[in-house]
């Protein structure tokens, strides 16, 4: 029987490779695959002639111990056979196209800061527009050998999305407080210049700017606040038992007292959900509250509650102008207004509806906005119906 033939000199560089690779800032994942690169090249002392072999000057290492190699990474993995991809998982087929395997890499990769890297035994790049306008890949390159390495890419696109949104959270929360800070000082200040000699009529007309602008900046501090709760809550289902029908008719009728049984149509029935009971207290009400803003001021808002299959829906229909169809994908969006000044004059936030679309994605349902220019918009929203057991009778 003929002994196995190990490759001590493979051995030596991958065991070496692998240890100095993360103190170098290698991935753990990629110092791994270096030492089972090395163990795939015991194939080598089993002859395999339908396999297709890739000859070294040690011996042979099979096409398909390449694949068992990088095929278990979760983000696409590449093995290189000198500038020739000899091997891709399936992320990095679907990430690049089922196509690449046999191809140059820097055909397949084509970015020039990518192809830079190739030139390169090792290293790595922040690749901007690799697989789409706006993705962001983090490519690395280590050898394995003289003639073999892996590529590593690690899509940071959505750690971009995510740091560009919070910038811009930031840049319209700071506008949005800024705006009625500035008149309340603007009015105050004023008021309180004893050489302003302002009449009692002026001073009672500064007054009243001053009580809407700082009861707009709290109602615009309460909603952040409570958005920034909604959020931290997201990963937590609620487990309250609520009659989704019984809360929607409640607040209703409280509502219809305030501006008119006229404006308000109930359709309601029962429907169970397992919901946090304030947060679809806000959500009916700033519905309610969003129709009677921007609806026609003469029609009424109809709330309705019915069940649908394994569904509870709540609908809330206005009669207003409608929304035109190319602002309907933001209007979720947090201070998105399809008409500034109108929301502003309506005393609005911009944060009611962004508030209501989190709401729904903690209580694992789906909202729905349709709308038709000159009759008006229905907003829809469908939670899961909590099966209620069946009592037995007598």
């Amino acid at each position: 029987m003929k002994a196995l033939a190990l490759p001590w000199s493979s051995a030596v560089v991958a065991l070496v490779a692998a240890i100095a690779m993360p103190f170098a800032g290698a991935s753990l994942w990629l110092a791994f695959a270096v030492l089972v690169a090395w163990l795939a090249s015991l194939w080598l002392a089993r002859p395999e002639p339908e396999i297709v072999q890739v000859r070294t000057e040690e011996g042979s290492v099979s096409r398909s111990a390449m694949i068992a190699l990088v095929e278990p990474f979760s983000v696409p993995v590449l093995m290189l056979d000198q500038q020739r991809i000899a091997s891709a998982n399936a992320a990095a087929r679907e990430a690049l196209g089922p196509h690449i395997v046999g191809q140059d890499a820097r055909v397949a990769l084509r970015h020039p800061q990518a192809v830079t890297l190739l030139d390169k035994p090792e290293g790595m790049a922040l690749v901007r527009g690799l697989t789409g306008a706006r993705s962001i890949w983090q490519v690395s390159r280590v050898a394995i050998d003289e003639r073999f390495s892996l590529i590593e890419l690690v899509n940071r696109t959505a750690e971009a999305d995510i740091s560009r949104a919070h910038t811009d959270f930031v840049a319209n929360a700071s506008h949005e407080l800024r705006t009625p800070l500035a008149s309340i000082i603007g009015y105050v200040e004023t008021l309180a210049d004893p050489d302003a000699k302002v009449d009692p009529v002026t001073t009672a007309k500064f007054h009243n700017t001053v009580l809407r602008e700082s009861k707009r900046l709290q109602t615009l501090v309460e909603d952040l606040m409570s958005l920034s709760r909604i959020e931290a809550e997201k990963h937590e289902f609620p487990r309250e038992k609520i009659d989704l029908g019984q809360m929607a008719q409640t607040i209703g009728s409280e509502v219809a007292f305030t501006v008119g049984e006229e404006r308000i149509i109930l359709e309601t029935e029962p429907g169970v959900v397992s919901g946090d009971r304030q947060q679809l207290d806000q959500l009916v009400r700033n519905l309610i509250d969003n129709a009677l803003k921007y609806g026609d001021a003469e029609a009424p808002v109809t709330l309705r509650v019915r069940r649908d299959n394994a569904d509870v829906v709540l609908e809330v229909q206005d009669r207003g102008e409608g929304i035109h169809p190319d602002h309907l994908p933001y209007l979720t969006r947090r201070f998105y207004r399809s008409d500034p000044g109108r929301s502003r004059a309506a005393g609005g936030t911009g944060l009611g509806l962004a508030i209501v679309k989190h709401i729904v994605e903690r209580h694992r349902g789906k909202l729905d906005i349709a709308s038709k220019l000159g009759e008006g918009s229905i907003f829809t929203v469908r939670l899961p119906l909590v099966q209620q057991p069946v009592l037995p009778q007598g």
